[in-house]
């Protein structure tokens, strides 16, 4: 671009030395001039004594990824990173100062954390990164973050062979898929799984779905007699692959039981496709071959993931040696929201936050992961 930019406004008459130099300035600035744009309206995050650095990833079908990298700033030599692997929904993983948003009241104090990076990237259409969330399939979300996770070599304060992947919600689950290679599975040092998942997918919606029925107040016959129309209804859509708008019209009977009601080409607000690719994992598989140490957490109010999902994230990692750990957290829902019962949970009936959640991160990741380093 460069060469193509000076060529076409034939500064070369200043002579091989000064076009250089124009050269370079004059491309510096358009390339200024490219960054990323800012679409949100909240100012930029801001710590005392931390530096914020606004950055971006090309995904490879040419999306450009928000990265939010936070380190301590008068820290010297290069440093471990905390990479996250996030969520399901179109939610941004930026915090801003007056955020209420737990997850972000936790990358806050992950971000203030000395000793340690923490780096974030907002997936396709959330935040500033280029894209439309609510059409992009799995595949492409994944791809995404393994382009972030690549970048972080060219940060001269990371120490890239020292990750720790913290994955939350459908990031617990998939976070051993994000570095792709063994070169980049040797770099991650540790992983921490929160309400993350194991199983298959068509398994998780079956037992999202029980819970969700018993919760709407349905009796235990009604339960079971709705149990049979959701096992027809994702059988035919997440194991024979036939669109939801197919398989209503074929059986009437099961329009009622799909979640988002006539919308039938999404789900949660994400492509049908991206839970097609979801069935498509081996999620297992992954976690089995994980060797790193591994802390599972999941909260007790979590009526969307599982604990045996945990259980299993825990018990497959433990096939390798004595690494992972699960622990339930008390008075929490599917991530980092507190709750006073399951009954609130499923409500969105929110207590105030539990600031002790950040002291279970920095806790493991300062006191245990670290001393399994070489």
């Amino acid at each position: 671009m460069r060469l193509k930019v000076c060529l076409e406004l034939g500064i070369w008459s200043l002579g091989f030395r000064g076009a250089y130099l124009a050269c370079f300035l004059l491309t510096s600035t358009i390339a200024s001039a490219e960054e990323l744009p800012r679409k949100a309206k909240a100012p930029r995050e801001s710590y005392p004594n931390v530096d914020v650095i606004y950055d971006s990833v090309t995904s490879p079908g040419g999306k450009r990824l928000r990265t939010i990298i936070t380190k301590p700033r008068n820290a010297k030599g290069k440093l471990p990173v905390i990479f996250v692997a996030g969520w399901l929904s179109c939610d941004s993983v930026e915090a801003p100062a007056e955020t209420k948003d737990e997850s972000g009241l936790v990358f806050r104090g992950l971000a203030q954390m000395p000793g340690f990076v923490l780096f974030r990237v907002d997936k396709q259409g959330v935040g500033d990164s280029e894209g439309v969330c609510g059409e992009t399939d799995f595949d492409s979300e994944l791809a995404g973050y393994r382009a972030a996770f690549r970048a972080l070599k060219h940060y001269d304060f990371i120490d890239a062979r020292r990750v720790y992947i913290l994955g939350i919600s459908n990031g617990g689950g998939f976070a051993p898929l994000v570095p792709e290679t063994d070169a980049e599975q040797a770099q991650v040092r540790g992983y921490v799984s929160v309400g993350g998942w194991v199983k298959t997918w068509f398994e998780h919606m079956l037992e999202i779905e029980r819970r969700r029925f018993g919760l709407m107040g349905k009796s235990p016959g009604e339960v079971n007699d709705r149990m049979k129309g959701a096992a027809t209804l994702y059988q035919e859509w997440l194991i024979k692959g036939l669109p939801v708008d197919d398989i209503v019209k074929a059986q009437p009977e099961l329009a009622e039981l799909w979640p988002e009601g006539k919308d039938r080409a999404h789900l949660y607000g994400r492509p049908l496709a991206f839970y097609q690719q979801l069935q498509n994992l081996n999620l297992a598989g992954a976690w089995s071959r994980v060797k790193a140490p591994t802390y599972v957490l999941r909260g007790a109010f979590d009526w969307i993931m599982s604990r045996e999902d945990s259980e299993l994230i825990a018990a497959y990692v433990n096939r390798n040696g004595d690494l992972a750990s699960f622990y339930e957290i008390p008075n929490t829902g599917h991530t980092f929201q507190h709750y006073l019962s399951v009954a609130d949970a499923f409500k969105g009936k929110r207590a105030g936050f539990d600031p002790n959640i950040i002291g279970l991160l920095t806790d493991w990741l300062q006191n245990k992961a670290i001393t399994h380093e070489d």
